[in-house]
């Protein structure tokens, strides 16, 4: 049986952005069905989502009714998903920059592995449009997370991936807090400490064409924050054993599941 596949687009203030962006992934893997996460838009994005699903039953629309972040978008989203019953969650960004033309490679990915990271920084991966100085910061937070967390991946902090469902239900999702770059470094980290198979898939990133980014200092700074934290508490988890209490593990059992870089 064909796997369920659901994309969630969580989305604020893309209202120039969602229905382009919904047209090519359905172009792109015709069968997928879309979960506009809005939270709230004041530019009329949940509207227009309302829309769109009115008349294509593969969209659908979450509405969350203020800007509660990322992470916690997702998470809801995931859980949306285990709920009606579909097989592999993917996250894709409203904005332009995930392009739904690499989705397939993505979703090929899981015949093998339980989480596919779409990666800008693996041979046949690429950044189009970005200022040096956010390449710049995005290469070295991603060099610092390998080293800080051990980390065998070279694109943690990327926002396009697809994973198994069997995989988001075996992560405490319910306990996660972090947004933006820290949200995917956060959840990444659970998987391959859960034993996960993880593949890294080439991806071209494009900087969004309208819009503004929501990417923020305060989002850079929680991730260095977060990181160093979990990077010393794993550390000196395996030399003092039973004193220190490292970062929350990736668990079975637990049903509980669900800016942009």
């Amino acid at each position: 049986m064909t796997p369920r596949v659901l994309v969630v687009v969580p989305t604020y203030d893309e209202v120039d952005n969602l229905e382009s962006i919904l047209d090519r992934l359905h172009a792109s893997v015709p069968e997928a069905h879309a979960l506009v996460a809005d939270d709230g838009s004041p530019d009329g994005t949940g509207q227009l989502a309302d829309k769109l699903a009115a008349r294509d039953d593969r969209v659908h629309v979450l509405h969350r009714g203020a800007k509660l972040g990322l992470g916690r978008a997702y998470v809801a989203g995931f859980r949306w998903a285990r709920e009606h019953g579909f097989d592999v969650l993917v996250e894709m960004d409203a904005d332009g920059s995930h392009a739904p033309e690499q989705l397939p490679d993505l979703l090929a990915a899981l015949r093998t592995a339980d989480l596919a990271l779409g990666s800008r920084y693996v041979p046949g991966g690429a950044v189009r449009n970005w200022p040096a100085h956010r390449q710049l910061l995005s290469r070295a937070g991603n060099r610092y997370t390998r080293w800080a967390l051990r980390l065998p991946l070279s694109d943690a902090t990327g926002g396009y991936r697809a994973a198994r469902a069997e995989l988001i239900d075996r992560l405490p999702f319910d306990d996660v807090a972090s947004q933006g770059y820290c949200f995917q470094v956060d959840w990444a980290w659970r998987a391959v400490r859960a034993g996960a198979r993880v593949v890294e898939v080439p991806i071209v990133f494009t900087e969004r064409t309208w819009g503004r980014s929501k990417m923020s200092g305060s989002i850079v700074r929680e991730a260095l924050v977060r990181v160093t934290v979990w990077g010393l508490q794993d550390r000196l988890a395996e030399r003092l054993p039973g004193l220190v209490r490292p970062p929350v593990p990736a668990r079975a059992g637990r049903r509980e599941a669900g800016q942009h870089e």
